[in-house]
């Protein structure tokens, strides 16, 4: 295989790297950029929800955009912004300009995974190399979520929380100075329609108002006027945005691309393991710090194991047993790994021990190493090379629309059996452990659904076909 295509897709595992660790790097530095900037505790929450608003809602658009327009164009100037908003976020004195930075950020970030995807499967045509790039996908995800809650502990504490912002401007001059030559150059689609902006708007507002209304369910409830409105305003302009695109004459989503089932059913498994894992991503983190009494480094290293397992899984051998197993079996063998990870994690003793309790619970996330290679090459198996952008920002958006979810229900259902155990006497140990607890067990029913919905969606392996080519 060429060299350069090795290099491609090290630019665009970079760009992966860049995103994820921007996403986790932030968590570990907010009280010290709360005390700086003056954040109100409500207003603090938009440092992470500024980024993720712009980003979930503008994937699909972008992967669209990408096909028309060029992938390549469409990568280097998300990851040109991406770099440039990182400067003026760390430089940012004021809590409006952080905030602004970070929706660029998150415009920049969707700009440029939208098409990454669609340039690996354009890249990588042969089934076995296919996976392997996808293993590599996998491990930049996993190796940018711990890698950044250590670096951002040790950044803050050593430097000041400025620097979570800086360090992602040398990543990001590098990945554009080698994709310029690397990435392959853009070619005329053999259609290239209009853009659709009446579709473009309604996805991008209705994506906007219903990522919104799921991050504020914790603070309104969800229940409340605000949120069921909000919630049925993102509907209708969902729907509406579905008609457009069956009566358009350039529809920014052909509807083919959900006739494939393959694509249809790894985006819908793929939204409930994304959400189910939020609670071992996150919320692992919080056990261990607010209950164990671990420092921010200290969680961070406590949870490299479940990188290095990841990694060793997803590098080492995760594309020979696609290869020899399939990807549907592969990806069912990773979500029982997983459901066992999360079935240890809602027995886990208030006084755990990392050895007995937690190790154990890492290495069983090489499970993700298993599951997502499986499921990111199902998930773009049925698309031809003109729609291989709109797939890839489609997989894409349902992954953050599963982390928004994730992060909305499982935080609130933590914070409510909290408070209940708090109320009825319970030592704040004992209760935050139960909360914790209620969260990991519905991500593992949520793990659950999505081996059940594997089965029968995902049943017949694709590579010597494809759907959406012959749903033309």
């Amino acid at each position: 295989m060429p060299t350069s295509r090795w290099t491609a897709l090290g630019v665009l595992a970079t760009s992966m790297l860049m995103t994820i660790l921007d996403g986790s790097i932030v968590t570990v530095a907010m009280p010290a950029i709360q005390n700086d900037l003056g954040f109100s505790p409500a207003g603090l929450s938009w440092i992470v929800n500024a980024y993720l608003i712009a980003f979930g809602a503008l994937l699909l658009l972008a992967g669209r955009l990408g096909d028309l327009l060029g992938r390549k164009r469409m990568f280097l100037a998300g990851t040109a912004l991406f770099t440039a908003a990182s400067v003026l976020a760390g430089l940012a004195a004021s809590p409006g300009v952080l905030i602004a930075a970070r929706f660029l950020q998150g415009v920049g970030s969707a700009m440029a995974s939208a098409v990454s995807l669609g340039i690996l499967v354009t890249l990588f045509t042969e089934p076995r190399e296919r996976a392997k790039a996808f293993a590599v996908f996998a491990f930049t995800g996993a190796a940018g979520a711990s890698i950044g809650q250590v670096l951002g502990g040790v950044l803050t504490d050593a430097l000041a929380w400025n620097w979570i912002f800086f360090i992602n401007l040398p990543i990001g001059l590098a990945a554009l100075l080698t994709a310029l030559p690397a990435l392959p150059a853009d070619r005329p689609a053999t259609t290239r329609g209009r853009a659709d902006l009446l579709g473009a708007l309604l996805v991008t507002s209705g994506l906007m108002t219903g990522i919104y209304a799921v991050v504020k369910i914790e603070e309104y409830g969800a229940g409340s006027a605000h949120t069921l409105g909000l919630g049925a305003l993102a509907l209708a302009l969902l729907a509406g945005f579905l008609v457009r695109q069956a009566t358009a004459a350039d529809p920014l989503m052909p509807l083919r691309v959900l006739r494939s089932r393959s694509v249809a059913g790894a985006n819908l498994v793929q939204m409930l393991m994304v959400a189910a894992l939020f609670s071992f991503q996150v919320l692992v983190a919080l056990h261990m710090q607010k209950v164990l009494g671990y420092s921010a480094a200290e969680t961070g290293l406590g949870m490299l194991p479940a990188a290095v397992a990841i990694g060793t899984v997803s590098l080492g051998l995760s594309a020979r047993l696609i290869a020899r197993f399939g990807e549907r079996n592969i990806l069912l063998t990773g979500i029982a790994l997983l459901i066992g990870m999360l079935g240890l994690l809602a027995r886990l003793p208030v006084h755990a021990s990392y050895t007995v309790d937690l190790l154990p619970v890492m290495l069983l996330g090489a499970g993700f190493g298993l599951a997502l290679p499986a499921l990111t090459a199902l998930g773009m198996s049925g698309a031809k090379e003109a729609d291989a952008g709109l797939a890839s920002g489609l997989f894409n958006t349902t992954q953050q629309i599963g982390m928004a979810l994730g992060i909305a229900v499982l935080s609130t259902l933590a914070a409510a059996r909290t408070e209940a155990l708090t109320a009825a006497g319970r030592p704040t140990a004992e209760a935050l452990t139960g909360g914790y607890h209620l969260a990991f067990a519905v991500g593992a029913g949520l793990l659950v659904a999505a081996f059940g919905l594997a089965l029968p969606l995902l049943r017949t392996p694709e590579p010597a076909r494809n759907e959406l080519t012959m749903a033309a």
